[in-house]
């Protein structure tokens, strides 16, 4: 898509004729289940269970911009897929007024 807009902006900026209208290719559809489980619906073939979960991280380790990252990624996902590492879901931040008042439940609960 951005190719294509880049060609309309040149050809308007050179007053050229504008390039044919753009047409979307679907290329198909990824989904992750769980742990070794996916569905992949390419057009041509459906996969499902580890199979489609290959493709699914091949895909998208695949579309990562630079070697480095595709690398870091794919690393990283090993590690996590060997020592059953789940990933972070939520980011809680300790707040001293929460921190007062568990201290003061407690407290209370020992009296």
């Amino acid at each position: 898509m951005g190719a294509y807009a880049a060609s309309v902006i040149r050809a308007r900026i050179e007053r050229a004729a504008p390039p044919p209208p753009f047409t979307y290719r679907h290329q198909g559809s990824l989904a992750t289940i769980g742990r070794n489980n996916a569905v992949a619906d390419l057009g041509w073939i459906t996969l499902t269970g580890w199979s489609a979960w290959l493709v699914w991280s091949v895909a998208h380790i695949f579309f990562l911009i630079g070697f480095r990252s595709r690398i870091v990624v794919a690393l990283d996902w090993l590690w996590a897929y060997v020592t059953f590492r789940r990933g972070a879901r939520i980011i809680l931040a300790e707040s001293t007024g929460a921190t007062a008042n568990s201290r003061s439940v407690q407290q209370a609960a020992q009296a």
